[in-house]
């Protein structure tokens, strides 16, 4: 009885996937519409300066970080609806065997990757906007440390 009660609760886990997969088309929405925005403003006002050209890399750059999360929020989604609701075999889903997340341990493993690159993103917005100063090193040393630490996790995982 209690197996059966535990088997049927698996279905809960629609709720996450639903609530990401709606998450994660809000977000490519939000970055159609500020790419449309920013197409606009920089064709109308092109950037005469190097300043208003990094401003616009800048931009560039966070739009990129938008989507990664986007992305991520995808791949959890989809990995959550085919690991939990309608198991498959890796072979039978081009997604899962693109990214090769066999179980639950490949996701969290993928999910640490991606914020690796996040992060990275992240740093390299600052730097292009402030420039060399001391809370650009300060963020690079925790971003370091926290790469650090995922990167042991996920060397542990193996």
């Amino acid at each position: 009885m209690i197996e059966r009660i535990l088997q049927s609760s698996r279905l809960l886990v629609f709720i996450a996937v639903f609530s990401t997969a709606i998450s994660s088309f809000l977000i490519y929405l939000s970055c159609i519409n500020i790419v449309f925005h920013m197409v606009q403003e920089v064709v109308f006002n092109l950037p005469t300066s190097t300043g208003q050209g990094k401003t616009v890399a800048v931009e560039l750059l966070k739009l990129l970080d938008l989507l990664l999360i986007g992305i991520t929020l995808q791949v959890i989604a989809v990995s959550l609806y085919r690991l939990f609701i309608t198991p498959v075999k890796l072979n039978e889903s081009q997604f899962l065997g693109a990214l090769n997340i066999r179980d639950f341990h490949d996701l969290k493993i993928t999910l640490i990757q991606v914020a690796s690159v996040i992060l990275v993103i992240l740093f390299l917005e600052q730097a292009v906007e402030l420039g060399g100063t001391l809370e650009t090193l300060y963020l690079g040393l925790a971003i370091g440390i926290v790469m650090a630490a995922s990167t042991f996790a996920w060397r542990s995982m193996k």
